[in-house]
Protein backbone atom coordinates (compact mmCIF):
# COMPACT_ATOMS: atom_id res chain seq x y z
CA UNK A 1 0.00 0.00 0.00
CA UNK A 2 2.56 2.29 0.85
CA UNK A 3 4.20 2.12 -2.71
CA UNK A 4 0.32 3.08 -4.25
CA UNK A 5 0.69 6.10 -1.88
CA UNK A 6 3.69 7.55 -2.90
CA UNK A 7 2.96 6.78 -6.56
CA UNK A 8 -0.43 8.95 -6.28
CA UNK A 9 1.86 12.05 -4.11
CA UNK A 10 4.18 11.98 -6.74
CA UNK A 11 1.53 12.38 -9.06
CA UNK A 12 -0.42 14.83 -7.55
CA UNK A 13 2.64 16.83 -7.39
CA UNK A 14 3.39 16.66 -10.86
CA UNK A 15 0.37 18.06 -11.70
CA UNK A 16 0.70 20.49 -9.13
CA UNK A 17 4.17 22.14 -10.34
CA UNK A 18 2.56 22.22 -13.83
CA UNK A 19 3.83 19.41 -15.50
CA UNK A 20 1.54 16.42 -17.16
CA UNK A 21 -0.83 14.15 -14.88
CA UNK A 22 -2.20 11.42 -15.54
CA UNK A 23 -6.03 12.56 -16.39
CA UNK A 24 -7.91 8.70 -15.86
CA UNK A 25 -6.50 8.95 -12.39
CA UNK A 26 -8.37 11.34 -9.86
CA UNK A 27 -6.57 13.17 -6.77
CA UNK A 28 -7.07 10.21 -4.39
CA UNK A 29 -5.42 7.47 -7.21
CA UNK A 30 -8.50 6.38 -7.98
CA UNK A 31 -9.62 5.33 -12.04
CA UNK A 32 -12.16 7.72 -13.29
CA UNK A 33 -13.25 8.80 -16.62
CA UNK A 34 -12.38 12.18 -17.51
CA UNK A 35 -15.45 14.92 -17.54
CA UNK A 36 -15.49 15.95 -21.29
CA UNK A 37 -19.17 18.07 -20.66
CA UNK A 38 -18.06 21.72 -20.17
CA UNK A 39 -15.75 21.03 -23.26
CA UNK A 40 -16.46 22.76 -26.62
CA UNK A 41 -17.52 19.91 -29.33
CA UNK A 42 -15.03 20.47 -32.37
CA UNK A 43 -13.86 18.64 -35.53
CA UNK A 44 -11.44 16.14 -34.57
CA UNK A 45 -9.43 13.44 -36.40
CA UNK A 46 -6.96 11.21 -36.06
CA UNK A 47 -5.09 9.09 -38.05
CA UNK A 48 -2.91 5.56 -36.79
CA UNK A 49 -0.47 3.35 -38.93
CA UNK A 50 0.82 -0.32 -38.65
CA UNK A 51 2.41 -3.02 -40.88
CA UNK A 52 1.86 -6.61 -40.99
CA UNK A 53 5.00 -8.09 -42.09
CA UNK A 54 5.11 -11.78 -43.73
CA UNK A 55 7.07 -13.76 -46.50
CA UNK A 56 6.57 -12.97 -49.86
CA UNK A 57 4.75 -15.69 -50.81
CA UNK A 58 1.64 -15.04 -48.24
CA UNK A 59 1.57 -11.84 -49.64
CA UNK A 60 1.37 -13.05 -52.98
CA UNK A 61 -1.59 -15.18 -51.89
CA UNK A 62 -3.52 -11.93 -50.54
CA UNK A 63 -2.90 -10.12 -53.28
CA UNK A 64 -4.47 -12.77 -55.75
CA UNK A 65 -7.34 -13.30 -53.61
CA UNK A 66 -6.81 -16.94 -53.22
CA UNK A 67 -6.24 -16.73 -49.24
CA UNK A 68 -8.30 -19.88 -48.13
CA UNK A 69 -10.70 -17.87 -45.74
CA UNK A 70 -12.02 -15.22 -48.58
CA UNK A 71 -11.12 -11.54 -49.32
CA UNK A 72 -8.06 -10.65 -46.39
CA UNK A 73 -8.09 -7.18 -46.77
CA UNK A 74 -11.95 -6.65 -47.12
CA UNK A 75 -12.54 -8.52 -43.99
CA UNK A 76 -9.88 -6.82 -42.28
CA UNK A 77 -11.14 -3.40 -43.22
CA UNK A 78 -14.71 -4.10 -41.87
CA UNK A 79 -13.13 -5.47 -39.16
CA UNK A 80 -11.11 -2.39 -38.14
CA UNK A 81 -14.43 0.00 -38.79
CA UNK A 82 -16.44 -2.05 -36.50
CA UNK A 83 -13.28 -2.52 -34.01
CA UNK A 84 -12.87 1.77 -33.83
CA UNK A 85 -17.11 2.31 -33.47
CA UNK A 86 -16.54 -0.31 -30.56
CA UNK A 87 -13.32 1.44 -28.79
CA UNK A 88 -15.15 2.59 -25.51
CA UNK A 89 -16.40 -0.99 -24.80
CA UNK A 90 -12.93 -2.51 -25.39
CA UNK A 91 -10.83 0.45 -23.53
CA UNK A 92 -11.74 0.97 -19.67
CA UNK A 93 -12.46 4.92 -19.49
CA UNK A 94 -12.81 5.64 -23.05
CA UNK A 95 -15.88 7.90 -23.91
CA UNK A 96 -18.62 6.92 -26.29
CA UNK A 97 -18.80 8.45 -29.75
CA UNK A 98 -20.83 8.84 -32.46
CA UNK A 99 -18.21 8.64 -35.50
CA UNK A 100 -18.88 10.90 -38.58
CA UNK A 101 -16.02 8.60 -40.84
CA UNK A 102 -13.51 6.05 -40.40
CA UNK A 103 -11.49 4.43 -43.12
CA UNK A 104 -9.07 1.93 -43.65
CA UNK A 105 -6.60 1.96 -46.03
CA UNK A 106 -5.06 -1.36 -46.41
CA UNK A 107 -1.63 -1.01 -48.98
CA UNK A 108 0.49 -4.34 -49.57
CA UNK A 109 4.21 -3.83 -50.10
CA UNK A 110 6.44 -5.72 -51.65
CA UNK A 111 9.27 -4.32 -49.94
CA UNK A 112 8.29 -5.33 -46.74
CA UNK A 113 6.59 -7.71 -47.75
CA UNK A 114 3.65 -7.05 -45.85
CA UNK A 115 0.89 -4.95 -45.71
CA UNK A 116 0.74 -1.36 -44.40
CA UNK A 117 -2.60 -0.26 -42.44
CA UNK A 118 -3.87 2.87 -42.21
CA UNK A 119 -7.09 4.43 -40.31
CA UNK A 120 -8.40 7.95 -40.34
CA UNK A 121 -11.79 8.56 -37.70
CA UNK A 122 -13.51 11.79 -37.76
CA UNK A 123 -15.80 13.03 -35.02
CA UNK A 124 -16.89 16.39 -33.89
CA UNK A 125 -17.50 16.20 -30.02
CA UNK A 126 -15.54 17.16 -27.23
CA UNK A 127 -13.25 14.36 -27.04
CA UNK A 128 -10.29 13.06 -29.49
CA UNK A 129 -10.40 10.08 -31.67
CA UNK A 130 -6.71 8.88 -30.96
CA UNK A 131 -7.72 5.46 -29.50
CA UNK A 132 -10.37 4.76 -32.12
CA UNK A 133 -7.76 5.01 -34.72
CA UNK A 134 -5.33 3.19 -32.62
CA UNK A 135 -7.99 0.33 -32.23
CA UNK A 136 -9.05 -0.04 -35.64
CA UNK A 137 -5.23 -0.51 -37.08
CA UNK A 138 -4.89 -2.90 -34.28
CA UNK A 139 -7.88 -5.02 -35.34
CA UNK A 140 -7.34 -4.56 -38.52
CA UNK A 141 -4.07 -5.99 -38.35
CA UNK A 142 -5.07 -9.14 -36.06
CA UNK A 143 -7.90 -9.87 -38.57
CA UNK A 144 -5.14 -10.16 -41.44
CA UNK A 145 -3.05 -12.41 -39.12
CA UNK A 146 -5.95 -14.67 -38.41
CA UNK A 147 -6.58 -14.69 -42.03
CA UNK A 148 -3.27 -16.19 -43.10
CA UNK A 149 -2.00 -17.46 -39.83
CA UNK A 150 -2.78 -21.30 -41.47
CA UNK A 151 -0.24 -19.98 -44.38
CA UNK A 152 2.34 -18.71 -41.94
CA UNK A 153 2.51 -18.61 -38.25
CA UNK A 154 5.49 -16.33 -38.09
CA UNK A 155 4.07 -13.05 -38.98
CA UNK A 156 4.60 -9.77 -37.60
CA UNK A 157 2.60 -7.11 -36.30
CA UNK A 158 4.71 -3.81 -35.87
CA UNK A 159 4.76 -0.14 -35.06
CA UNK A 160 1.13 0.60 -34.38
CA UNK A 161 1.35 4.22 -33.83
CA UNK A 162 -0.49 7.44 -33.66
CA UNK A 163 0.39 9.57 -37.43
CA UNK A 164 -1.54 12.36 -36.55
CA UNK A 165 -3.92 14.24 -34.35
CA UNK A 166 -6.13 17.52 -35.48
CA UNK A 167 -8.08 19.59 -33.59
CA UNK A 168 -9.08 19.69 -29.76
CA UNK A 169 -7.39 21.71 -26.82
CA UNK A 170 -3.79 20.42 -27.82
CA UNK A 171 -3.81 21.11 -31.39
CA UNK A 172 -2.52 19.28 -34.13
CA UNK A 173 0.47 16.78 -33.66
CA UNK A 174 2.37 15.14 -36.16
CA UNK A 175 4.51 12.03 -35.30
CA UNK A 176 8.35 12.47 -36.43
CA UNK A 177 9.24 10.42 -39.30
Amino acid sequence: MAGKTSKNKASRDRASKGGSALTHIDASGEARMVDVSAKEATERTAVAEGRVVMGKATLDLIVSGNAKKGDVLGAARIAGIMAAKRTSELIPLCHPLALSKVTLDITPDKKLPGCIVRATVKVTGPTGVEMEALTAVSVACLTIYDMIKAVERGVRIEGIHLVEKIGGESGHYRAAR
